[in-house]
């Protein structure tokens, strides 16, 4: 594993390119050396969280950064009424469609994702089993299990999930008129120095990206469909036995609240039928910025231990 430079943003390997999908453009970062992984990143953030974590796997795999649909430089989807254009599916299809469109669509690929950017790593796992080799999630438990065991702890420290879940424009209107507090808001609810937790340039992507109302709308609507069609979704794959059906690594930050709130390994052993792999990471929230060694670390670990 390459040694990580702090502070160092992508290192020059990584190339910024965007791919055309069938639903529209997404931006995406590409670079180094070995099987494909697809990396997919959380909100309010863009594939910059993924820099740290990059520089250190950039000789053992070929990483596959996009931004997801709506978010940073890719293509902002057209609402609608039932929210499938920002669900999981929509989000996953476009996901697989970049990895075709890159050529690594003949064989299985790697996938973790962090924040939203898991949710839709564990449905692409979910409709496309033959295409995830394994699959690795950072501080997320499934969808349904947050929503089926919601208590006063969830509803405080998660209450954006229901708030930006709002009917439009209530909480974009409200956003949108400071955009940066919000930011800072949003992403201190874990008390840190989002300066030196975030790396500037990626910091800088950030806050770039949420400028642009559009991505306020679709961040909103990411959530609408959490709430209705991704639900219902689950809910059909938990009735016909569907489960994923690769291995799995579940992280999450330490510091965090999903190891508080919950058990992730009773969890998500019941969404899977391989072998479930937990771990603990000495972070917060935002794992790949906060621990981006120790992340790259497990994610090395139970990836080529599963090529190999």
């Amino acid at each position: 594993m390459a040694l990580l430079w702090k502070g160092r943003y992508f290192d020059p390997c990584f190339k910024l390119t965007r791919i055309a999908t069938a639903r529209g453009e997404i931006r995406l970062r590409i670079g180094g050396n070995g099987p494909a992984l697809l990396l997919l990143h959380g909100n309010p953030q863009t594939h910059s969280c993924w820099h740290a974590v990059a520089n250190c796997l950039q000789d053992r795999f070929t990483l596959v950064m996009p931004d997801l649909p709506g978010y940073g430089g890719s293509f902002k989807p057209l609402p609608e009424t039932n929210h499938f254009a920002h669900c999981k599916r929509a989000f996953s299809e476009d996901m697989l469609d970049v990895m075709r469109k890159l050529g690594f669509d003949s064989d299985a690929f790697f996938v973790a994702g962090h924040d939203r950017g898991g949710r839709v790593a564990h449905r692409l796992a979910l409709d496309h089993p033959g295409k995830v080799k394994s699959l690795a999630t950072l501080d997320i438990v499934p969808t349904l299990h947050h929503f089926e065991n919601v208590d006063m702890d969830f509803a405080m420290g998660y209450y954006h999930w229901f708030w930006l879940a709002q009917p439009k424009p209530f909480p974009e209107n409200l956003i949108n008129a400071d955009t940066l507090a919000w930011f800072q808001a949003h992403c201190s609810r874990e008390p840190k120095d989002l300066t030196t937790c975030f790396n500037q340039q990626a910091l800088e992507d950030y806050l770039e990206a949420i400028t642009d109302p559009s991505t306020i709308e679709a961040i909103c609507e990411d959530y609408r469909a959490a709430a209705t069609i991704d639900l219902d979704h689950d809910r059909e794959s938990r009735s016909a036995g569907n489960k994923i059906a690769c291995p799995l690594l579940a992280l999450w930050g330490a510091k965090g609240n999903i190891g508080k709130w919950y058990d992730p390994l009773s969890a998500w052993q019941a969404y899977s039928r391989d072998g479930v792999h937990v771990k603990a990471i000495n972070a917060g929230h935002f794992v790949p910025e906060e621990a981006p060694e120790e992340v790259a670390l497990e994610l090395e670990k139970f990836f080529i231990g599963i090529q190999e």
